[in-house]
C-alpha cells in the first residue's frame, strides 16, 4: 500500500471502538516485552528474590511463593501500560482523535495529540498506533508526518516562538524508535522505575 493512498482525518463517532481495539493491540504487543525488560534489571530482581524470601514464611508453597511476586509485578506493569496507552484521551487543543484511512474506508491507524505541560514544550503525541494488518506500509510514517503538521500550524496559532513535537516511546519498541531516528527525532530522556527507562521521549524541532 503507498502512502498516497491513505488520508487522515478526524475520528468519527461510530469508528471509536475499533480505535480502542487498536489501541489495546498496540499495547499488547509491547506490555510483555517492557514488563520483561523492567524486571530482569538488578534492582527489580533483588526485591523479587527478597519479596520470595519473605513469602515463604506466610506460604506453605516454596513455588507460590517464588510465582506470586513475579505475576504481581507483571500486572502492575501491564495495568500502568494500559490505562496510560490502551484508552482514547479526551479531545485537547490540537483537535482529534485523527485515524489513518485507506481509499476503501479502512481504519488503519489512531493518532492523538496534546499540548505540551508548559509553556514552550510544543505538542506531545500521547498515543500512535497502527494496525497489525498495516504495518510498515507507512502508516506511522504518514500519521507523524500529519502530527508533525498539526504541530506547526497550532504553534503559528498560539505565537509560539518554536513548533515541537514529543513523542514517547515504551523501551521494547525498537521498530518506532528506529523510525523516529529516521525522521530526525532524537531521544531527550523519559521515564521509568528504579533508575532504569521504561518510555523513552523523542523530540525534533519543526
Amino acid at each position: 500500500m503507498a502512502p498516497g493512498h491513505l488520508s487522515v482525518r478526524e475520528m468519527r463517532e461510530d469508528e471509536k471502538p475499533l480505535v480502542l481495539e487498536m489501541l489495546k493491540a498496540g499495547v499488547k504487543d509491547t506490555e510483555n516485552r517492557v514488563a520483561l525488560h523492567a524486571l530482569t534489571r538488578p534492582p527489580a530482581l533483588l526485591l523479587l528474590a527478597a519479596a520470595s524470601s519473605g513469602l515463604r514464611f506466610v506460604l506453605a508453597s516454596f513455588a507460590l511463593a517464588l510465582l506470586l511476586p513475579v505475576f504481581l509485578a507483571v500486572a502492575t506493569v501491564k495495568l500502568g501500560l494500559r490505562a496510560r496507552w490502551g484508552s482514547l484521551p479526551p479531545p485537547g487543543g490540537l483537535g482529534g482523535p485523527w485515524v489513518a484511512v485507506r481509499g476503501s474506508g479502512d481504519v488503519c491507524g489512531v493518532l492523538a495529540l496534546a499540548p505540551g505541560t508548559n509553556a514552550g514544550d510544543g505538542a506531545r503525541v500521547t498515543r500512535l498506533s497502527v494496525s497489525r494488518w498495516h504495518r510498515r506500509r507507512g502508516v506511522g510514517r504518514r500519521l507523524l508526518a500529519f502530527a508533525e503538521a498539526r504541530a506547526r500550524a497550532w504553534a503559528g496559532g498560539m505565537g509560539e516562538p518554536r513548533a515541537r513535537l514529543v513523542v514517547p516511546v515504551a523501551v521494547a519498541a525498537w521498530g518506532v524508535a528506529g523510525m523516529l531516528e529516521g525522521c530526525g527525532y532524537q531521544a531527550e530522556g523519559g521515564w521509568g522505575c528504579m533508575g532504569y527507562m521504561l518510555v523513552r521521549e523523542f523530540s525534533k524541532e519543526l
